[in-house]
């Protein structure tokens, strides 16, 4: 196919998404790109074009593209059954959940599989309000938790709440985003305490909380992250009054942090929490997500339930392999020791922007936030020019920045240099130099 007919395809296609796709399901980049297939840290559009993939689907090809160990094992668990629900019994999904539990932290636990991370948090968010009779939820300013009618209801972040109606009486706290706020100003300890301190007062205003449900390092709302020990802290005062500590690692878990598997052993001082979700990674491309919680948790519910799709044999024969292979090759090592590489690269190269106002983040979680609006549209445009892809965060002007955990030096000095060009060229753009 020659240039000029892929283009034409290319419009036809759009055109098409445009006809039929609701106005409100985003597309990145002004010439949107159809991706047509993948291998390592790479992927390919339909015209051709190659890219080094920083955003991985938003997080969610955790260890590579066309990892053959995990399309071995889809196609073989596909040959034999591809569905049969939770009514029966289903090796895949016992193992995986063996694997998960084990690896969660949460003494006595139980695992419940869904599709997706959205699906996880508001089982999680069932699971609280029943055990504890209550539809108070606290969340934290800045978060996000999926995009159903429960979920919304809890995201502290209003792009992407498109509706103040909801289940839960929600209340906000203090604590998701270091760098601004009331306490911005304060170092670690006393940011802390000040943290607790209104966590506190809210409680003395409120009766019968069910839980509170925080991510670790806040992925949507641009990568931030409270410092070590605010969970810890807050888990202190929740305990007391049998307050539930919901963990949502949809983004931060499987190790991409680096420094933990999960985002919470950040926040380990008191114990791990209550209940844990994920998502994402853990397929790698599969539609897997799940709850863990402690068993006199998960088993409260006193009505009949199922998943139809949740712990699928096919999703989840890709989430054993792919958590097998995370495992055997240290991906987590590789996360701390290229993503701290990359990390260090990324402020070398911002060091004399003005545009640039902090480079942050843990393993291959990296966050840029910009100080100008619209700046992060314009340097994702001059990154995919470049040959990169990666994503945006809605704190601020946030870019994200999140490989394959399987990411060479190589790839990330890579992507770091087409990073740097691309930063500069929307500064020359600006005006800014």
């Amino acid at each position: 196919m020659n240039a000029g007919n892929a283009g034409g395809v290319h419009r036809d296609l759009l055109a098409r998404h445009r006809a039929v796709l609701p106005d409100w399901v985003a597309l990145y980049y002004a010439e949107p790109i159809e991706i047509t297939h993948g291998e390592g840290r790479h992927v390919w559009d339909a015209e051709g074009n190659r890219y080094l993939d920083f955003f991985g689907g938003i997080l969610t090809t955790m260890t590579a593209h066309a990892l053959p160990e995990v399309t071995k094992a889809v196609a073989e668990q596909a040959g034999r059954i591809l569905h049969t629900s939770t009514l029966y019994l289903n090796r895949p999904m016992v193992e995986l959940a063996e694997r998960i539990a084990h690896l969660s932290g949460i003494p006595d636990a139980r695992v419940f599989f869904t599709t997706s991370g959205t699906e996880a948090n508001d089982t999680a968010l069932l699971l609280a309000s029943t055990y504890r009779g209550s539809n108070q939820v606290l969340a934290m300013r800045n978060s996000y938790h999926g995009r159903s009618f429960t979920a919304v209801g809890i995201t502290g972040n209003r792009s992407w709440s498109p509706t103040s109606l909801s289940p839960l009486q929600t209340l906000y706290v203090h604590g998701g985003i270091r760098g601004s706020g009331p306490f911005a100003h304060l170092d670690d300890a006393a940011f802390i305490d000040a943290c607790v301190a209104d966590l506190r007062d809210m409680l003395s205003q409120t009766r019968g909380v069910a839980a509170l449900i925080a991510e670790p390092i806040q992925g949507v709302g641009g990568f931030t992250s409270p410092p070590d020990g605010l969970y810890a802290a807050f888990r202190e005062v929740l305990a007391e009054e049998g307050i539930l500590w919901i963990t949502d690692e949809v983004q931060s878990g499987w190790g991409r942090t680096g420094d933990h598997f999960w985002g919470w052993q950040a926040h380990a001082g008191n114990g791990p929490p209550d209940m844990l979700t994920f998502a994402k990674g853990i397929g790698n491309g599969a539609s897997v997500g799940g709850v863990v919680a402690r068993a006199e948790i998960m088993n409260c519910l006193d009505a009949n339930s199922l998943s139809t799709f949740g712990g699928s044999p096919v999703t989840m024969a890709a989430g054993l392999a792919n958590l097998g292979y995370l495992l055997e090759h240290d991906l987590q090592g590789n996360a701390r020791r290229v993503g701290g590489l990359l990390i260090e690269r990324l402020r070398a190269a911002t060091a004399g922007l003005a545009s640039v106002r902090e480079v942050r983040g843990r393993g291959l979680m990296i966050g840029i936030e910009l100080a100008t609006p619209g700046h992060a549209a314009a340097v994702l445009e001059h990154a995919r020019a470049g040959g990169l892809l990666v994503g945006r965060g809605k704190f601020g002007e946030t870019l994200r920045v999140a490989p394959p955990l399987s990411l060479t030096v190589a790839e990330a000095e890579e992507g770091a240099a087409v990073l740097e060009r691309a930063l500069h060229a929307a500064d020359a753009e600006a005006g800014g130099g």
